[in-house]
């Protein structure tokens, strides 16, 4: 807060600030999205495994050929889904890390300039 009450993240200056409170807002929207991404892809996992794929083509399964391609294109689908959301996951812990550290520095800095050491 400022002396006026005023929250520091509302505080406009010609300076570069940090909003604690926005980073760790985007933080928790980044895990947020990864944990519905992988509760999609928990629904979409068994339904593309190879024994769904054989059972759900019929006759189409009578080619290993494309039995293969489909259960490739799954397996590349889920990996890349996997990679998405551990991707999000890490956004979301560097994000919060960065509000943290930059945190700790500034409350630092406050007490150096209040005279108490660190």
């Amino acid at each position: 807060m400022s002396r006026d009450n005023t929250k520091r993240e509302d505080l406009v200056s010609d300076g570069f600030y940090i909003g604690h409170s926005a980073l760790e807002r985007l933080s928790g929207a980044f895990k947020k999205e990864a944990d519905e991404l992988g509760e999609q892809l928990a629904k979409f996992k068994p339904k593309t495994d190879s024994e769904a794929i054989h059972d759900g083509f019929g006759f189409l399964t009578e080619s290993e050929e494309v039995t293969t391609a489909y259960i490739d294109l799954a397996d590349h689908m889920t990996k890349a889904i996997q990679g998405l959301q551990d991707h999000l996951y890490d956004m979301a812990g560097n994000l919060s890390d960065n509000s943290h550290n930059t945190g700790a520095a500034e409350r630092a800095l406050e007490d150096q300039f209040k005279g108490k050491s660190a």
